[in-house]
């Protein structure tokens, strides 16, 4: 189903409305921009280009090689009482040094309850200024929740690359599809653009939670709460999970000289389930 002038205008204006901290509590999800996060990029040009950097040592997906898709993982735990945050060490890996676990239980029909290992986001890009920062940062937008305030959170961040050199080629995130990233009722979910350059596509929707593994265009007008594309470094959104699914398109590469690329930094949260 090809969008439709009604339905453009109506998720262009739902999209510039929800614009600010405030209406990830009050919508299930929100745009951001750098100032909304409190970030100086002049302030933190150092320490972006340290991130940007990351992105052109990034592996391939090792679970799926031929998807123009490369990534790392790695989670951490953070303590609200004394706002402490700690990466949690990978795994010894003969490939990659170290590797993290990544379950997204059932929600993700491409891998579903499959345990996933990923390489490890380098050590030294943990303590990266920056990326503390914006870690810290989502982390104030969701805790209006109680249930994050008095337990230990499970933090999970990732950096994700699409990339493509050839005009045949086409870069896709995973799943492919809208989706929900799983866990708790209190799971919420950021992406920051570190990045992009020449390409075409990538678009962002985000729709009802009933669309979850649908396509965006095959989605009535009513179930759709906005489409947007991220341009600009460190634009992005926010997510409570279980109220809304989210999808990111396909990428291709754009009319530019060069390849395309787009670098985008995920971070994730939900609270540590006590075991005992």
């Amino acid at each position: 189903m090809e969008d439709t002038p009604t339905m453009q205008s109506l998720t262009s204006a739902r999209a510039a409305a929800i614009g600010g901290p405030g209406d990830l509590r009050r919508h299930g999800f929100a745009r951001y921009r750098a100032e909304d996060l409190g970030v100086s990029l002049a302030a933190h040009a150092g320490d972006l280009a340290q991130i940007t950097g990351a992105y052109a040592q990034l592996p391939p997906d090792p679970y799926a090689p031929t998807t123009n898709r490369f990534r790392r993982y790695s989670h951490a735990v953070y303590l609200p009482w004394t706002r402490e945050l700690s990466f949690i060490p990978g795994a010894p890996d003969a490939t990659y040094g170290s590797v993290t676990e990544y379950w997204q239980d059932g929600h993700n029909p491409e891998y579903p309850d499959m345990r996933r290992r990923l390489p490890d986001i380098p050590a030294a890009l943990q303590s990266n200024a920056l990326l503390q920062h914006l870690i810290h940062s989502d982390i104030e937008q969701a805790l209006w929740l109680e249930e994050l305030q008095r337990a230990p959170l499970y933090i999970g961040v990732h950096l994700i690359k699409l990339a493509v050199s050839d005009p045949a080629e086409i870069a896709v995130s995973s799943p492919n599809c809208l989706h929900q990233d799983g866990g708790s009722s209190a799971t919420f979910t950021f992406a920051h653009l570190v990045s992009c350059g020449n390409i075409s596509g990538g678009e962002n929707v985000i729709a009802t939670p009933e669309s979850a593994g649908r396509q965006p265009d095959d989605l009535p007008p009513d179930d759709l709460h906005a489409r947007f594309t991220l341009n600009d470094p460190l634009d992005g959104y926010a997510v409570h999970d279980h109220r809304v699914s989210h999808y990111v398109g396909p990428v291709q590469l754009g009319d530019g000289p060069g390849p395309g690329e787009r670098r985008i930094l995920i971070i994730g949260m939900a609270p540590y389930a006590p075991r005992l």
